[in-house]
């Protein structure tokens, strides 16, 4: 009864669902039906649409294509615009307005490329023509426009403007040399121009460096490379030049140097000196500075025109100093060649800065020789000093006994040498020498000992023995008293001095020996046995004689001795004192013991006795006085 009555319930439902799946079907089937009807009605209504939808896309296209060509009409009328003004600005030429000139000279280099890039534009061939025309004739006014702002900027420095960048010590004085504060002595206080300061002169005003360098650049950037090189060169080369000759340089040979004065000469090498500094530090600072500038970006151009542009000037400067290096050696050549030497040594790392490039190998090279040569030259002249110094034949004798001026010549160069002790040193190891010191020691240890060997010579030429010795301790005093008071004690030496000062002593006791040995035996009597000598062993004649031989003897050394010199005070006192300690206790001992056997008291008591020992006194204090 159960299962009957289900079964009876699923077969309901089971009929009820076929019932609702059959409507379903019909439904979707009327569907179908009717998507059917549409997408027949979509497809007649595109193909209705087609001819509307390709109308469209054409005119679509047609815009965008009239836009492309509206565009690229306008970029083309904007070059043309632009070529238009910059063809006004280039008419109008440099001089209003540079700067929009450079400008108008870059827009045509533009509007070449861009219608070298669009030849298809009908116009483009004809509009790249007109614009080479313009661009080639705004260079040519452009390289106008250079060498003219080059030339009205481009002045001659005045001296005075140059002596106003030295240092204060380096300034002509308000008496004023010519050519400039050369001078004829060296400065042994010159180490202190080693902080000085040299302000490089402004050439140029700054103003108008970037404006030439622009314009510099254009004419680069052209190609005319060549035109800018010579245009650069010639003026500032022609100014470089002028300014020198303003201050005082000229070209000088090696005969017209010859053919000068001592004095001349030595006036000229001073100012040398001074140009050189000058050149090196200011000008030639100067013109390597607005060269750097101007031509900034050309390497290869600038440092080859820098070159040229002083090229010249360093040749007239460095051919006087060779002319002179090259000349005629001679003792007193010794300290200008010094000098020379000096200056370039201490111009060397200015020149190595400012002539580093390799455009300037050759003047640097030229400058460095010269040194070297310099150097050579000047220990050749010191070579020649001591040979002139060991040979000089002067026949003239100091006829009175003093100091000779061969000696007074030879330690004021010697004194002079002591001036340049650190240049010296520097010249020594130019040759190697691996002891500076010790190698100026013995030069001057040299020099002294030809000195001396002539001074023997020269003492030969007295026939008076006593002035012989008298001249050689003169001269050998001033020799030792010269050198105790320079520098030149701390090279020769205690030693050297004390040996001299002994040889001095040596030639003051000769001369007392050989001067008044003779005199002397006049009032000397020598007694027959070991006993006191008394008075009746001498006869009244004989002691009369002596008298009189001593008045004779003593009147004549008077008369020539007093002729004689000793320009030294204090050696003078002490050689007349000398004398009087050996001569007065003699004569009061003799006046004393044979003075009354003479007949003093009788009518003419002075003939025998003319002088008392304060007479004598009196009279030595005469002698060594030069009178005539």
């Amino acid at each position: 009864m159960g299962v009957a009555q289900a079964m009876e319930a699923l077969t309901e439902r089971a009929g009820l669902m076929k019932e609702s799946l059959h409507k379903s079907q019909t439904i979707t089937d009327n569907m179908v039906g009717i998507l059917g009807s549409f997408d027949h009605r979509l497809s007649a209504l595109e193909t209705a649409m087609r001819p509307t939808q390709i109308r469209t896309h054409s005119i679509r296209r047609a815009h965008e294509n009239i836009d492309k060509a509206l565009k690229a009409a306008e970029v083309i009328l904007d070059q043309f615009d632009l070529t238009k003004k910059a063809e006004a600005k280039i008419l109008r030429g440099p001089h209003e307005d540079l700067e929009s000139y450079l400008e108008a000279i870059d827009q045509l280099r533009s509007t070449i490329k861009f219608f070298s890039n669009n030849k298809m534009f009908k116009s483009a061939t004809g509009v790249i023509s007109h614009a080479h025309g313009l661009l080639s004739k705004a260079l040519s006014k452009l390289e106008d426009e250079f060498r003219q702002i080059l030339q009205n900027y481009s002045k001659p420095m005045e001296p005075d403007r140059l002596f106003e960048c030295l240092p204060s010590n380096l300034r002509p004085s308000s008496e004023g040399e010519g050519g400039g504060g050369g001078g004829k002595s060296h400065d042994p206080h010159h180490k202190s121009l080693e902080n000085a300061i040299f302000t490089v002169p402004t050439v140029i005003p700054p103003r108008v460096l970037p404006l030439l360098h622009d314009l510099a650049q254009q004419m680069v950037q052209a190609g005319h490379q060549q035109q800018l090189f010579k245009t650069y060169r010639d003026t500032r080369a022609a100014v470089l030049e002028q300014s020198l000759k303003k201050l005082g340089v000229e070209r000088l040979s090696k005969d017209d140097v010859q053919r000068m004065q001592w004095e001349v000469l030595e006036a000229k090498i001073g100012n040398w000196i001074h140009y050189m500094r000058i050149s090196v530090k200011l000008l030639f600072a100067a013109e390597k500075k607005i060269c750097d500038q101007i031509l900034d970006g050309v390497e290869s151009l600038r440092d080859q025109c820098f070159a040229e542009v002083t090229a010249n000037s360093v040749a007239v400067l460095l051919s006087f100093g060779e002319a002179i290096a090259k000349s005629k050696r001679s003792p007193e050549k010794l300290f200008v060649l010094l000098d020379m030497y000096e200056i370039m040594r201490e111009l060397q790392p200015e020149i190595e800065l400012v002539f580093g490039s390799k455009p300037c190998t050759e003047m640097k090279e030229s400058a460095l020789n010269l040194t070297k040569r310099l150097a050579q030259t000047a220990q050749e002249t010191f070579a020649d000093f001591e040979e002139a110094v060991e040979k000089d034949a002067t026949k003239t004798a100091v006829m009175d006994g003093t100091v000779h001026p061969l000696t007074s010549y030879v330690i004021n160069y010697v004194k002079f040498l002591f001036d340049y002790q650190s240049t010296l040193r520097l010249l020594f190891q130019e040759f190697d020498s691996k002891d500076p010191d010790s190698e100026l020691g013995a030069v001057t240890t040299r020099i002294m000992h030809a000195l001396q060997n002539n001074l023997d010579g020269k003492s030969k030429q007295y026939k008076d023995a006593a002035l012989t010795q008298l001249f050689l301790m003169n001269n050998v005093h001033y020799i030792v008293r010269s050198v105790r008071r320079s520098e030149a004690k701390d090279l020769l030496g205690d030693d050297w001095v004390q040996i001299h000062r002994r040889i001095v002593q040596q030639h003051a006791n000769q001369y007392k020996r050989v001067s008044w040995a003779k005199i002397l035996q006049c009032l000397t009597v020598q007694s027959s046995g070991s006993g006191p000598v008394e008075n009746s062993n001498i006869s009244r004649a004989s002691v009369k004689d002596r008298f009189k031989t001593f008045n004779s003897q003593f009147e004549e050394l008077y008369q020539r001795q007093c002729q004689w010199t000793v320009p030294d005070s204090e050696l003078c006192e002490s050689l007349r004192l000398a004398v009087a300690e050996v001569l007065l206790p003699v004569y009061r001992s003799f006046l004393k013991r044979f003075g009354p056997m003479t007949g003093s008291g009788k009518k003419n008591p002075q003939k025998y006795i003319r002088y008392n020992p304060e007479d004598l006194e009196r009279m030595l204090n005469e002698f060594f006085e030069g009178k005539t």
